[in-house]
This record gives C-alpha cells, structure tokens and sequence, in this order.
C-alpha cells in the first residue's frame, strides 16, 4: 500500500465517521425537538449556541477553570465582542448544521472512495 492510498484510506475513514456522526447527532437533536413538541405542544429552538455550550459543559469544561475553553463558555452565556457572531449561532439550529456537516463529511468520504476505486 502506497502512502497516498493510505492517506486516502484514512481521510475517508476520517469523513465517513465525521459525516456519519453528525447524521447521528442531527436525528437526535430533531427526535427531541419532536418529543418536545408532541409533550408541550410548541416546537423547541435549539441553537448552535446551545449546542457548543452542551457539548463544552460534558467534554471540557467543568466547574470554574480558566482557559480558552472556558471563555468561549463565557462568552456563550454574556458576550461582550462579536455580537454578531453571537446572533449568528443562536439563529442558525444546531439540527442544520449539523446536517451540514454531515453531507461536508459524506462527501470527503465519497471523493476518497472514488480515487481509490479508480486505482
């Protein structure tokens, strides 16, 4: 095996999980807005912003630390700079983005898949 079709090997590797993932996380976050919604009769906004902070508060940050980690944490829940930034990933729903990175990461692996197939 030469060295790029192992770079291929693992770039779609990377891709398939990456993409297949995220697909897993976009029927998750749609399957709760739903319980949500069939529960309380009104459909529930989840963010981009709710979804970093979730995903900070059970990976990296844990009680008070500092860090970069940590102020971005922060600057979740009261941003002073980048306003729009922030309005940007409280609008955008987490289910879309991650259904985008789920095509993105489909992609990589259908690029890699081809350029090896044609080897």
């Amino acid at each position: 095996m030469k060295a790029r079709e192992a770079a291929f090997r693992v770039t779609g590797a990377l891709g398939a999980a990456i993409g297949y993932g995220c697909l897993l996380g976009f029927l998750y976050v749609v399957g709760v807005q739903i319980y949500r919604w069939f529960r309380e009769g009104e459909w529930t906004h989840i963010g981009m912003d709710d979804g970093l902070r979730v995903g900070l508060q059970h990976c990296c940050v844990k009680g008070d630390v500092s860090g970069r980690l940590a102020a971005l944490m922060r600057w979740l829940d009261a941003p002073v700079d980048w306003l729009g930034m922030h309005k940007v990933l409280e609008v955008v729903p987490a289910s879309l983005a991650l259904f985008a990175l789920s095509i993105a990461g489909n992609c990589l692996f259908i690029f890699c898949r081809d350029r090896l197939d044609r080897r």
